[in-house]
């Protein structure tokens, strides 16, 4: 069995926080969808909602950073930056729409939200090649 450079371990590293960032933004926006059901039927589900969005929003900002360093130190692809920069946008629209009461945008918004971070989660989970996996 070859042994694995220190750069290679650095790299494998970085790509599986990428996967629990990504798992805990998907998980998030799921709880997300929970408790918007919640808000329309309980007087506690502004508050769990509203501090969903805050955790949301904060597992949006993670996913960000773990894709920087991703790619910079861990040598891997500058694609998941756009992916989790677009994403962070998303979640920022989200959120402006959500307190403007704007419920014919915010909940189809996310939907798709969920629906890409779902589909990113598949395919970094499916084991899809970047050059980070194509560099072991």
């Amino acid at each position: 069995m070859p042994m694995r450079t220190t750069t290679q371990q650095r790299s494998l590293m970085f790509l599986m926080f990428l996967r629990a960032a990504i798992a805990l933004q998907t998980a998030a926006i799921f709880f997300q969808a929970v408790t918007a059901g919640l808000l329309l039927s309980s007087p506690h589900g502004e508050a769990l909602h509203s501090a969903g969005a805050r955790g949301m929003y904060a597992a949006a900002m993670l996913y960000v950073l773990t894709a920087i360093l991703v790619w910079r130190p861990g040598g891997g692809s500058p694609m998941p930056i756009l992916y989790s920069a677009g994403f962070l946008v998303l979640a920022s629209v989200q959120v402006v729409l959500g307190i403007a009461h704007v419920v014919t945008l915010h909940v189809p918004l996310g939907i798709l939200m969920f629906g890409l971070s779902a589909l990113q989660l598949g395919q970094v989970l499916a084991g899809r090649r970047t050059r980070a996996d194509a560099a072991v």
